[in-house]
């Protein structure tokens, strides 16, 4: 019953938030009709959403958040460095072709997503059966080496926490 009135109870929490917050003043009419729109929000939006994804090993997401937030930190200073203090020819700059273990939609774009935040690596292209993914590198001078670390630092926590 409770899921049929709230689908998304964390986005009725939000939207009622961002109201309170847009109409700058909280007043009790202010407070209700963003109580009704964040119950209406949801609700209509609900035939649209997809299932939710099961996450199989919770603690694993910390984890995960902490080496992607170290790999960024690196990164940035990687990237300074190339752009300081190397000429734009001297750069190996190449497209990689990541072959894809994982199967669900939501840990493909949670792997892409964090390819794309990492400096000097982009998310290119998906292939249409979906089992590839082309990155483009600011600098590698192994290849092999670079689809190896992304299947082991982020492929491999990816598929705990969802498959």
């Amino acid at each position: 019953m409770r899921a049929h009135l709230l689908p998304h109870p964390l986005l009725t929490v939000l939207v009622t938030l961002v109201f309170v917050f847009l109409m700058n003043e909280v007043t009790p009419g202010v407070v209700v009709l963003g109580l009704i729109l964040g119950l209406a929000i949801p609700l209509l939006t609900a035939p649209f959403w997809p299932g939710r994804p099961r996450l199989k090993a919770p603690l694993t997401i910390v984890e995960y958040a902490l080496v992607v937030l170290w790999d960024i930190v690196v990164s940035n200073i990687e990237v300074a460095k190339l752009i300081l203090f190397r000429r734009g020819e001297s750069l190996r700059t190449r497209y990689v072709s990541v072959p894809l273990d994982l199967e669900t939609p939501e840990a493909i774009a949670m792997l892409a997503g964090t390819i794309t935040m990492t400096p000097g690596t982009v998310s290119a292209d998906l292939s249409a059966d979906g089992k590839a993914l082309l990155v483009h590198c600011l600098d590698t001078g192994d290849p092999k080496a670079t689809v190896a670390a992304i299947k082991a630092r982020y492929e491999r926590r990816l598929k705990r926490i969802f498959e």
